[in-house]
């Protein structure tokens, strides 16, 4: 198998082992995108007049063909070809001979790998946006089948005011909404265009058009100078994986909060059989298992976050192959989220609140009576607060 960069001289398959890890398989999903970007080049080239009109229209059928095949799922990129990059350029060489070849032409595995990368980020963002408020509208609906229900507010895991179970997923619905603006700012740095930036300084002695390139794939702006294409290498991906970590920590703590209501202490909810789980000893236990796993991710959201910063914390300028590295944590991150954000609406539509179950302590209303005895009497709030404190403290039943 010819890689991009064979001299001639083997290459002990362990290295090859090593070095190329997960990245074939990882690739696969960057294939579509990297035939769009290469398609894009290859016509720019053309414009150029760096290749024929016969060679473009050649690698431009070749491509969308290859890509098509593997959309149907006729080949995969395997650890042979090592990456995505050599897969598609030793496929189409094999089926449109010379100007396979040439395709490559200005470009370096480092523009070209990000990209694809950042064509897919784009997309990625998107459906990540969209589940996003998917399950903010969920929440919506959720307190709007419960609006008439009231639920006590909790500081300090005590009954601190009343609440409602409509204010209760508002609140989540209004930060998961605030969370999907954070996941569409991501795209100010994924709009950046690095093709042509090459190894990171550029291609010699060739006429290349980045701006051509850079309107066929739909970027907002050329990123210059082509010094910062590698140094913003991990930006836009650990940005995004942030982002992700708080919606994360959003669903974490909605799963943290529907776990204590449904405690036989609580009992404030019935969860739906569907999304709960049974136990292999215990016949009466129904375990809510999809929302302690969201809660848990949120872990694999926030490590997958480190892993990125610490790959890239004070690497040189240029490129290193370090920056492979970021795949992992950077796919696994965005699936987690997706996979975490496509459970959650369908489980949220079979949670119920139990209303004969809910109770209030009488002493809820404490802050809401020292506020009424300052409008009423017109004392001040400290004065207030002193005496419906003192009328509790004197009388137990109401505390």
């Amino acid at each position: 198998m010819s890689r991009l960069w064979d001299k001639g001289a083997p290459l002990d398959e362990r290295v090859l082992r090593y070095t190329a890890g997960d990245d074939h398989a990882l690739d696969n999903r960057l294939v579509a995108h990297d035939v769009r970007a290469s398609i894009a080049h290859a016509e720019m080239l053309n414009a150029q007049e760096l290749l024929s009109a016969a060679d473009l229209d050649a690698i431009r059928t070749g491509l969308t063909d290859i890509a098509s095949e593997h959309a149907r799922g006729e080949w995969q990129v395997l650890l042979e070809h090592e990456d995505g990059q050599t897969a598609l350029e030793n496929l189409l060489t094999a089926r449109i001979g010379e100007a396979g070849k040439r395709v490559h032409l200005g470009r370096s595995r480092n523009d070209q790998v990000l990209t694809a990368l950042r064509l897919y980020l784009r997309d990625a963002v998107d459906e990540l946006v969209e589940r996003t408020q998917a399950a903010a509208a969920a929440l919506d609906e959720l307190g709007s089948r419960n609006a008439s229900i009231e639920l006590p507010g909790y500081t300090h895991m005590q009954q601190a005011m009343p609440s409602s179970v409509a204010l209760w997923a508002g609140g989540f619905a209004a930060e998961l909404r605030d969370d999907a603006e954070g996941l569409a700012q991501v795209k100010r740095r994924l709009q950046k265009s690095p093709l042509g930036s090459a190894a990171g300084y550029g291609a010699a002695n060739l006429p290349l058009d980045r701006e051509a390139t850079r309107k066929r794939l739909e970027f907002s702006t050329v990123h210059e100078p082509v010094t910062a294409v590698q140094l913003s290498r991990g930006k836009a991906e650990a940005q995004l994986l942030f982002e992700i970590a708080l919606v994360m920590q959003d669903v974490g703590r909605l799963a943290s909060d529907l776990m204590l209501f449904y405690t036989q202490e609580f009992s404030f909810v019935q969860l739906p059989d569907a999304f709960t789980t049974g136990s292999s000893i215990m016949p009466q236990k129904r375990n809510p298992d999809v929302f302690e796993l969201i809660r848990g991710r949120t872990a694999t959201a926030q490590a997958c976050l480190l892993e990125v910063m610490s790959i890239v914390a004070k690497l040189p300028s240029g490129y290193q192959r370090d920056l492979q590295l970021i795949k992992v944590p950077l796919f696994r991150g965005i699936d987690v989220c997706l996979d975490t954000l496509g459970i959650l609406p369908a489980a949220l539509a079979g949670v119920v609140f139990r209303k004969d179950r809910i109770r209030l302590d009488p002493s809820i209303h404490a802050a809401a009576q020292a506020n009424e005895m300052v409008v009423k009497e017109g004392v001040s709030f400290r004065e207030a607060y002193r005496r419906v404190g003192q009328k509790l403290k004197q009388d137990p039943d109401k505390r």
